[in-house]
């Protein structure tokens, strides 16, 4: 049965997915990387496929912006169709000198400005970590395609414009801001699934160097590249 949110049916979605932000960053991989995909979703937009990458049944959907929205879709899949790999692929604003535009920044880690996570633990600030299995795999897939890529923090804001200045924060080593990592982080903790957010460098906060969105939407395919290799390493 389709949910709220997701209008797939059982079945209809792979059990290892990308989760862009944008729903049209997900028609382009569906479209440049899947072999025969086929439309799950439209509902409010949220474009989704599935399809096969180098023979593996895989799927892709968006998310929108911000943890509140990527925490509805994820929550679905994972509850709902069983998904149990989940990687955002996504766009994020380095704050480190040493991180550039167009460089791959896998997470770590997520430090948050957002209560979602601590509405649920009032007592504790309880760190937001990906899945070390997927992390391993994707910083060695992207060293042997030898991409610029970084392991480390990256902050997850629910503000875009406005709040705490987190740029402050790459004094001490975190590489980027970006909106939606902790939160599904929190969600693959807190389901016992596999989580990970791979995020191209669109813009520098310290430089005010910056992308097109037309370059956001149908460029960054090294993190797309990485992050199937990821779901489908053995």
């Amino acid at each position: 049965m389709p949910t709220p949110h997701i209008g797939a049916q059982k079945g209809e979605i792979a059990d290892k997915i990308l989760l862009p932000g944008d729903p049209l960053r997900a028609k382009f991989i569906a479209e440049n990387f899947f072999e025969n995909p086929v439309q799950f979703n439209n509902v409010r937009g949220m474009l989704g496929f599935t399809g096969t990458y180098k023979g593996e049944r895989v799927s892709v959907m968006g998310t929108g912006m911000g943890m509140p929205s990527i925490s509805i879709y994820a929550n679905e899949l994972i509850s709902e169709y069983g998904v149990k790999k989940l990687i955002r692929v996504g766009t994020a604003g380095s704050i480190n000198p040493d991180v550039h535009i167009r460089d791959l920044v896998i997470a770590q880690a997520a430090a948050t400005t957002s209560a979602i996570i601590r509405n649920d633990f009032p007592s504790f600030d309880l760190p937001m970590i990906s899945d070390f299995d997927l992390l391993d795999k994707a910083f060695h897939i992207a060293k042997d395609l030898k991409l610029n890529a970084h392991v480390g923090n990256v902050l997850s804001s629910d503000l875009f414009y406005g709040g705490p200045n987190g740029v402050e924060l790459g004094k001490i080593g975190v590489m980027a801001i970006e909106m939606e990592a902790a939160a599904l982080f929190y969600l693959g903790m807190k389901h016992h699934v596999q989580t990970l957010a791979i995020m191209t460098i669109s813009d520098h906060l310290l430089t005010g160097e910056a992308t097109t969105s037309a370059e956001r939407e149908l460029t960054f395919t090294d993190m797309m590249k990485v992050g199937l290799e990821t779901l489908i390493a053995e």
